[in-house]
C-alpha cells in the first residue's frame, strides 16, 4: 500500500493518500482548447485496436441500469413491476460494490507505478503485464461492469482532481443516477466502497469518457448561479 500512496507522476499521477453537494453536467462537448482530449484520444486508437488473445471483449449489456428506490425509503414497492426494478437495483448496486471491493483488493498486489511520462495502459496491456497504476487497473472495473452487463451508456472512464493538492486520479463513474454517479475506485486513493460522487467534496470531477467517448464535466448551471 506504501507504493499507492507515493505514486506522483508528471502530467497526470494517482492521488496519494485517501481523505478521510455539488452538482455538475458530466456529459459537455470538450472545448477545442480542452487539454485531456488529445491523450485521451490516443488512448482510444489504441484501445480499439489492441486486441491481443489476453484482452477479454465485453458482451453487450443484457440489461439496463436498474430504477432507484425513493429517495426517503419509506415507500416500499406495492405491484410486482416496482418489486421487479427494485430487487433488480439492489442486486446491481452490490455487484458493483463487490467489484469496488475486489479491485482495491487486487491493487494490493497488481499496483505497478509509471516511470517519469505516464502513459495510459490499454485493457490488454495491462492484463500483459500482470498490473498497472490507477488509469490501468481501473480499466479492469470498466470493462468488467459492462462485462456483467451494466449499459455502455451508463459506465464511463473519470479523471478526477482533488482539490487541496490538485492531485489527478482515475476512477469508474457508473450513472445509475445521471446527475450523481457511483464512484468505484481501483487503489483507494480517492475512497473506499461505492459512494456517490456528491459524498466526496474534495474531489472534482474533469472528464468522462469511454472508448469512443469524450466529454467534459462543469459546474451545474443552475448550481454555479446560485
Amino acid at each position: 500500500m506504501a507504493a499507492l500512496g507515493l505514486c506522483l507522476l508528471l502530467g497526470f499521477g494517482c492521488a496519494a493518500i485517501p481523505p478521510v453537494g455539488l452538482a455538475y453536467d458530466y456529459f459537455v462537448s470538450p472545448r477545442d482548447d480542452d487539454p485531456w482530449s488529445r491523450k485521451i484520444r490516443r488512448w482510444q486508437q489504441r484501445e480499439r485496436s489492441d486486441t491481443g488473445e489476453d484482452a477479454l471483449r465485453a458482451p453487450a449489456p443484457v440489461a439496463e441500469p436498474g430504477v432507484a428506490e425513493s429517495a426517503s425509503g419509506d415507500v416500499l414497492p406495492t405491484d410486482l413491476r416496482e418489486k421487479y426494478n427494485s430487487f433488480r437495483a439492489e442486486q446491481k448496486r452490490a455487484q458493483a460494490r463487490d467489484l469496488a471491493e475486489w479491485i482495491q483488493l487486487q491493487s494490493r498486489e497488481h499496483y505497478v507505478p509509471d516511470g517519469p511520462i505516464d502513459r495510459w495502459a490499454t485493457f490488454a496491456e495491462t492484463l500483459r503485464q500482470d498490473g498497472d497504476d490507477c488509469d490501468g487497473l481501473e480499466l479492469l472495473t470498466f470493462h468488467l461492469l459492462r462485462d456483467l452487463g451494466f449499459s455502455e451508456d451508463a459506465v464511463f472512464r473519470a479523471i478526477v482532481y482533488r482539490k487541496r493538492d490538485g492531485q489527478h486520479h482515475m476512477v469508474t463513474l457508473w450513472f445509475e443516477d445521471a446527475y450523481d454517479p457511483w464512484v468505484l475506485d481501483p487503489t483507494g486513493a480517492m475512497t473506499s466502497g461505492m459512494p456517490r460522487m456528491s459524498e466526496l467534496p474534495g474531489w472534482v470531477p474533469l472528464k468522462v469518457f469511454g472508448v469512443d467517448e469524450n466529454f467534459s464535466v462543469e459546474r451545474s448551471r443552475s448550481v454555479a448561479s446560485n
